[in-house]
């Protein structure tokens, strides 16, 4: 049997690029840290790169649709309405952003993994901009 390096690169790369994202969601004390996310990246690569490979003939949009549908269940989860207000959405909005990059990872465009996962770090210290905004308002 042979050894088969690019995806396993490919699963270390989401692995790596969701950590990164839940880094940002353990520094903030968010319930969707470390593990979560670099497993949600990780679970979604590999989903992809098995429906690339192991289903010749098949249609590999199916299991990304799959992906985007089963990782939204899984945000909903972490929704919660008070009488005050909802929280949990930017962590949802994380989880299926971490899902969509180890997609991405998984059917090779690396670069545009990367540059999401850039970009999804800083909208995720915008909330620095969200509070100065509404501290404002109260004023």
């Amino acid at each position: 049997m042979m050894l088969e390096i690019e995806p396993i690169l490919k699963i270390v790369l989401a692995f790596i690029l969701g950590a990164f994202v839940g880094f940002e969601r353990e520094l903030s004390r968010k319930p969707a840290g470390l593990r979560t996310n670099s497993l949600v990246g990780l679970g979604a690569a590999l989903f992809t790169i098995l429906s690339n490979e192991a289903f010749p003939g098949g249609d590999p949009s199916r299991i990304a649709a799959a992906v985007v549908v089963g990782v939204g269940f899984l945000g909903a989860g972490t929704i919660v309405k008070t009488q005050e207000k909802i929280r949990g959405l930017t962590t949802a909005a994380t989880l299926w952003t971490v899902a969509s990059i180890g997609i991405t990872v998984g059917s090779g465009y690396y670069t545009l993994a990367i540059v999401a996962t850039a970009l999804a770090f800083a909208a995720l210290k915008l909330d620095v901009i969200e509070k100065a905004i509404q501290k404002r308002r109260a004023n």
